[in-house]
């Protein structure tokens, strides 16, 4: 029996810079996206995107309903901005998570030093960036 497992995330170039540039366009609202990928032995990679049909956002939530989701066994979590510039989940956050991993990115959405993973206790998951 072995203890927990570690979870990490591997998020791939061309993801990151599709992230940063959309919570640009969306800023000063939050920006929301569905994460694509897979989970293997706790490594998340993270290789796609999906923007949510029927998503919606203010300056202080986003969000979508997940009956009007496509099934797709690729969902592995979302991604969303804030743009008050902490990436903290906040308790409505932990309350709607979605997937393994939420990857939250904080103003001003900078590459590889704005962006943080966190599970659905909101603990932090190490996040590394691949080319």
């Amino acid at each position: 029996m072995g203890g927990k497992l570690e979870r990490k995330v591997l998020l791939k170039k061309q993801v990151q810079d599709s992230i940063l540039s959309y919570c640009k366009i969306k800023h000063p609202n939050e920006a929301i996206l569905i994460l694509k990928g897979k989970s293997k032995k706790g490594l998340i990679t993270i290789d796609g995107l999906s923007i949510p049909p029927f998503s919606f956002s203010d300056q202080t939530f986003a969000g979508f309903p997940q009956s009007f989701l496509p099934l797709d066994l690729a969902y592995v979590g979302t991604a969303h901005s804030h743009p008050s510039g902490s990436a903290q989940p906040s308790v409505t956050d932990l309350h709607n998570f979605f997937g393994l991993v939420s990857i939250i990115v904080q103003s001003p959405y900078e590459e590889n030093s704005d962006i943080f993973a966190w599970d659905s206790q909101g603990n932090q998951i190490p996040i590394s960036f691949e080319q």
